[in-house]
């Protein structure tokens, strides 16, 4: 899939009206029954609530790890872990020998160790998923269920939109999903190792994200 075409963008349109009620996983069998395997998830390892719905639905679904080279190692370790344990279909992503002179926080550090590593990892894909929430940051706030991405050229499915992190966490809980070892540490949203802290402001999950970085967004997600 290279263009939208008017009739999948109206479909999308249509679709995105019924799903402000629906929930994630009737999103996610919308999904799997309107491309079928042609689905891939991007998935960082921070919280399982929306793997876990993935792997129960489509278990075999390719899930990308896109791994920066500057990830804490409990992530790397936690993503092992979670792999073996549940016989995921995981593909890593690394970023090429151009990256090498962007280190994490530099102006071009995202697009080549995130951006341009997923567009090749998704190219010819007909829909990724993501686990975006509108709460995240206000420049998610807009943030639809469905919508073509241009950026990638193919759908972009978010079925965790309207979901809150009290959502998230009682899923989490509910199916007893193991969690981040850095969380225990009093990390919330949780990065590249060199520009991520425990939050900086209280209440504010993600300020503890690009310190020292003027940024908000690493590029995946900005429309």
């Amino acid at each position: 899939m290279t263009a939208p075409t008017s009739s999948l963008l109206d479909e999308l349109e249509s679709t995105n009206q019924r799903f402000e009620r629906a929930t994630p996983l009737e999103i996610l069998t919308w999904t799997f029954e309107r491309f079928d395997d042609d689905v891939v998830m991007a998935c960082s390892f921070e919280d399982l609530a929306l793997l876990h719905m993935v792997h129960e639905l489509r278990p075999r679904t390719e899930i990308i790890f896109l791994d920066t080279r500057g990830h804490f190692d409990e992530t790397l370790e936690f993503a092992a872990r979670v792999e073996k344990e549940w016989s995921l279909n995981l593909t890593r992503t690394t970023p090429g020998p151009e990256a090498d002179d962007w280190p994490c926080g530099s102006e071009r550090c995202c697009e080549l160790r995130k951006v341009e590593p997923l567009k090749k990892a998704v190219a010819g894909r007909a829909a990724w998923i993501t686990s975006v929430k509108r709460v995240d940051a206000p420049s998610r706030a807009g943030m639809k269920t469905l919508l073509w991405d241009e950026k990638f050229a193919l759908v972009k499915v978010n079925p965790l939109a309207t979901w809150s992190d009290d959502d998230v966490a009682y899923y989490v809980s509910a199916n007893q999903l193991a969690q981040h070892p850095l969380w225990a540490q009093g990390y919330a949203s949780i990065g590249c190792a060199a520009v991520t802290s425990k939050p900086q402001v209280p209440g504010d999950r993600r300020s503890g994200r690009w310190v020292g970085a003027d940024k908000e967004e690493c590029g995946l997600h900005e429309e």
